[in-house]
């Protein structure tokens, strides 16, 4: 039987082990840290193969440059981080462009393709986690951004979906009255559902541990050994474990630990924040999306979750309390009344994001058996079991079920120097 290192024990990385161990696979699962600290652990929990879009979009830069000084805009570039971000961001520009955003938000839109069906065979399989088939919401407090939303959903209609139906302001307060009287439009896309993504995560790990999967948390890659060119070992601060293949998916570190086998990725990291209350007192029905504020709106089983900003920051792992609070006051302005709940929790995670705005998925190119999974930025939770089956069916069959070309690693590396000599230890 081969076996397999898994490198981060986040929501990608444990489904990925799971695909590879119920095809046979020995699997280990490596987490430098505990479920919580994973970019998966308490966001909004969106499964949403419609909001397909990717980051990089036109009209972008212009927008973010306006942004770019206010600290509880939805978008921000920490300015500590420009010049470590500089090139990554000069990349990310060249990318908000109307023929590279479709390209993306079809790539994204096919990789999608059957998201649902596989959160169904999961939870059929008996992995025990909170889904809820509520449909998704955009909300709108000015109608002339509603166009801009219609136009990727009109895209999704390739893909399968009905057309989107647009309400007004009565209509819309009609069928989510959770709504203030300032949102003047709205989309519904009722095909859309949520998971809480904490519970998915618990999930996952506990059917692991049931298949003899060991997820060994705490310890840290340092580095990896090699014999005639493969990868045979990776060197942990617990001692070196030895497999025939290796998985990057931690998240925003994986780009750090490609680097260490002499491979450079732009990947970086976006700090997104939750606010989460228990026994909330206001009832929501839907997904909402507070559009122009980018915040997302999950309710869950006796609890409200309100998610959203994106700050550029590299990999800086402290909350900014002032993000929290833009969160916070977006849900005021577009909710009727100010949510509370019986306890109010706080989380910041780190999105991994590439300048394309499309995850890497594939082999890492000069690595004979060294895959990675990571970069999937706001669409981890969407983008998981279709990555998850497509690595392990790349690395089982050396070909994929989907088409992986848009997010082979290969269109970004080159050699790295800097690293080339780091992290290596040859037999």
């Amino acid at each position: 039987m081969s076996r397999t290192v898994v490198i981060g024990g986040g929501l990608i990385g444990l489904w990925c082990a799971y695909e590879l161990r119920r095809r046979g696979v020995e699997v280990v699962v490596l987490d430098r840290g505990t479920p919580a600290a994973s970019c998966s652990w308490a966001n909004a929990g969106w499964v949403v193969p419609a909001f397909s879009s990717p980051l990089p979009a036109p009209g972008l830069p212009a927008q973010s440059l306006r942004w770019l000084l206010r600290r509880d805009s939805p978008f921000r570039v920490n300015p500590r981080a420009l010049p470590q971000l500089a090139p990554w961001l000069a990349a990310f520009w060249r990318r908000c462009n109307p023929r590279d955003y479709a390209a993306a938000f079809d790539a994204l839109a096919r990789l999608n393709a059957r998201t649902t069906q596989h959160y169904d065979t999961l939870q059929a399989e008996g992995v025990a986690f909170e889904m809820h088939r509520l449909g998704l919401l955009f909300t709108f407090v000015r109608e002339a951004e509603v166009a801009h939303i219609t136009e990727d959903l009109e895209r999704m209609r390739a893909h399968g979906y009905p057309p989107p139906t647009v309400m007004d302001a009565p209509q819309l307060r009609a069928v989510e009255p959770a709504l203030s009287p300032r949102v003047r439009a709205g989309v519904l896309v009722p095909e859309e559902r949520c998971v809480r993504p904490e519970s998915l995560v618990q999930g996952l790990e506990a059917r692991l541990v049931d298949l003899g999967v060991p997820v060994r948390r705490g310890g840290e890659v340092r580095g990896f050994a090699r014999r005639n060119g493969t990868i045979t070992a990776a060197l942990t601060t617990a001692g070196p474990i030895s497999a025939d293949s290796f998985l990057l998916a931690a998240g925003a570190w994986s780009g750090l630990l490609a680097g260490q086998c002499g491979v450079h990725l732009p990947l970086t990291a976006a700090r997104g924040y939750s606010i989460t209350l228990s026994t909330p007192t206001l009832q929501v029905r839907h997904l909402v999306y507070l559009t122009e504020a980018k915040v997302a709106v999950t309710p869950f089983r006796a609890a409200l979750r309100f998610a959203g900003t994106l700050e550029l920051s590299g990999i800086y792992e402290r909350a900014d309390p002032r993000r929290l609070a833009a969160v916070r006051r977006a849900a005021d302005l577009y909710l009727a009344e100010q949510a509370s709940g019986a306890t109010e929790s706080h989380w910041m995670g780190l999105r991994p994001v590439t300048p394309d705005g499309l995850p890497l998925i594939g082999r890492l190119p000069g690595q004979d058996n060294l895959y990675i999974a990571a970069g999937h930025g706001m669409l981890g939770i969407t983008l998981a079991p279709a990555t998850a089956s497509a690595i392990a069916t790349l690395m089982l069959e050396g070909r994929a079920d989907v088409d992986l070309a848009p997010f082979d690693p290969a269109r970004f590396v080159r050699p790295s120097t800097r690293w080339a000599a780091r992290g290596i230890r040859h037999d």
